[in-house]
């Protein structure tokens, strides 16, 4: 997939701030806690949120909210050597794609979950109406998944990846920051999502205006950047289960160093969970670029999916008419 570099394209969207993007500290501040020279805390920069820790605790961790160092050690190593495994089943050796020079999984946050709320690590139990909504979904993956580009996952598709709020996969797990008075933009580098936050208290649209990445309207509480997010597409998916129509989302980014955004979200969706529930996904600084995830361009794949689809459909077809009494 051809990527090209496209730094200084975020400058642009957003109102061409570019003199007033530039951190000047001030007399005697620390680099830790950098400011813009309008004065917000600044957040500028490209920001990895790569790790391996999972959204759920696993059940073998039972009530351990931390692992130990050792146990970090062992989960950090074999993930850094996870893609050169092969294997001698063919169809699990090509299901694990790129060796291991092509993944940046991250490391061990050294939490067993990234989900600090509910203190079990869990996703909260569904209601009656979000299992509803669950086994729907997967009897339409099951019956019509392969029906069109339409039934096809939005990742599939090129339309969004990570999704609002993000969670990590095997690569692409970071997002650039850009800053101008009253605006911040966050550029997604998996299918080059540009997310505008306006921070003049406008208001959301109605909820019939949806997008798939949501409408986002952020504010200042002192030191921490915290963004509202709701106006999801109806098609919208995320990581996890919801019903767009009803599901809000709160980010809250605070700058906790020179090098590092502690950044978590918490997530409200009364139609498929009994409660909100809260992740913590720490943001560490990288050098960059951002690249070109120039995802329609050769979309080979979307074909490819839709031509085997048809060809087993057809095989089916025949081995039936084959076994039909005559």
């Amino acid at each position: 997939m051809r990527r090209t570099l496209i730094r200084g394209a975020v400058a642009a969207v957003v109102l061409a701030a570019v003199p007033l993007m530039m951190p000047v500290p001030a007399a005697g501040q620390k680099a830790a806690n950098p400011r813009t020279v309008w004065g917000d805390p600044d957040l500028e920069g490209i920001w990895s949120y790569a790790t391996i820790t999972p959204l759920e605790r696993p059940e073998r961790y039972a009530n351990r909210e931390f692992l130990t160092k050792e146990e970090i050690a062992t989960a950090n190593s074999e993930a850094a050597t996870r893609g050169d495994q092969r294997s001698a089943n063919k169809a699990a050796d090509v299901e694990g794609a790129y060796n291991s020079f092509w993944w940046d999984r991250g490391q061990s946050t050294g939490r067993t979950s990234l989900i600090v709320d509910p203190p079990d690590g869990r996703l909260p139990p569904m209601t009656a109406e979000g299992e509803r909504r669950r086994a729907a979904a997967a009897a339409y993956r099951r019956d019509h998944g392969f029906d069109s580009w339409e039934s096809r996952p939005l990742q599939e598709r090129c339309l969004t990846y990570h999704g609002v709020p993000p969670l990590p996969t095997g690569y692409n797990n970071h997002f650039q920051v850009v800053q101008a008075p009253g605006m911040v933009a966050l550029l997604s580098e998996n299918i080059h999502d540009v997310r505008l936050i306006p921070l003049d208290g406008r208001a959301r649209p109605p909820a019939r205006v949806g997008q798939w990445n949501g409408i986002s309207r952020g504010r200042w509480e002192g030191e921490t950047l915290v963004v509202e997010t709701g106006n999801y597409h109806e098609k919208t998916t995320l990581r996890f289960q919801i019903a767009p129509e009803t599901t809000q989302s709160v980010e809250r980014f605070r700058r906790d160093g020179a090098d590092r955004i502690d950044y978590r979200f918490t997530i409200t969706d009364p139609t498929t969970y009994t409660k909100p529930f809260t992740v913590e996904l720490p943001l560490n600084l990288i050098e960059g670029p951002v690249l070109e995830y120039a995802c329609h361009e050769g979309n080979y794949g979307m074909r490819h999916v839709l031509e085997g689809a048809r060809f087993l459909e057809k095989e089916e077809a025949e081995g039936a008419a084959k076994g039909a009494p005559r």
